[in-house]
């Protein structure tokens, strides 16, 4: 069903919860296969990814080719990009599996991304205001992740050779064909 493409740079510490998380929707033969996109990592990055019987596919070039190159290597017929550290709530499986069963019967025209997770601490109803807010009124991010047809991601080009290609590639498919689940998704912030 899913092949999961997570791209790295020296991401170890922070791919080990990822791909905890995917182990269950392994366990339900949601997701297919796991492809981690590096960018010649130089810490323990290889082996965590071959610990968890994942694909590394290392290369030097940009991103966006990373990224392109990662997804035409899965096997699933749909592709779920997630950064190195992202998290989901456990009822991310029966949902996106459900989009995916919903999309086959509209033509896979959509592709979805999951809801940011309100952020805690200080004046916590302030905070949840906040990202309430935020997410019915900011275009989607690429932290929330990205669940897409296959073919529908090679009908609007995937990933380019361009500046922040996950943006870019967010913006050509336009809110109206991106839907937003309701699974949280938490990516801790990355240190410069």
């Amino acid at each position: 069903m899913l092949s999961v493409v997570i791209p790295t740079h020296n991401d170890e510490r922070a791919l080990v919860p990822t791909l905890a998380m995917l182990v269950s929707g392994v366990l339900a033969g949601a997701v297919r296969d796991v492809i981690v996109a590096d960018a010649g990592s130089t810490d323990a990055t290889a082996e965590v990814v071959d610990f968890a019987g994942c694909t590394l596919m290392s290369s030097s070039a940009p991103l966006g080719l990373r990224l392109r190159a990662a997804a035409a290597a899965g096997r699933g017929a749909w592709l779920m990009f997630l950064h190195p550290g992202a998290t989901l709530d456990p009822s991310w499986i029966e949902e996106t599996v459900r989009f995916i069963e919903d999309e086959a019967i509209r033509g896979d025209t959509q592709a979805a991304v999951f809801r940011r997770s309100p952020v805690s601490g200080g004046d916590s109803l302030v905070r949840d205001l906040a990202a309430v807010v935020a997410q019915a009124l900011c275009a989607p991010a690429p932290e929330q992740g990205l669940v897409i047809a296959r073919a529908f991601y090679e009908g609007v080009g995937g990933h380019r050779d361009e500046e922040a290609p996950e943006a870019a590639l967010l913006r050509r498919l336009g809110r109206r064909r991106i839907a937003r689940l309701r699974s949280e998704i938490r990516v801790p912030a990355r240190s410069a």
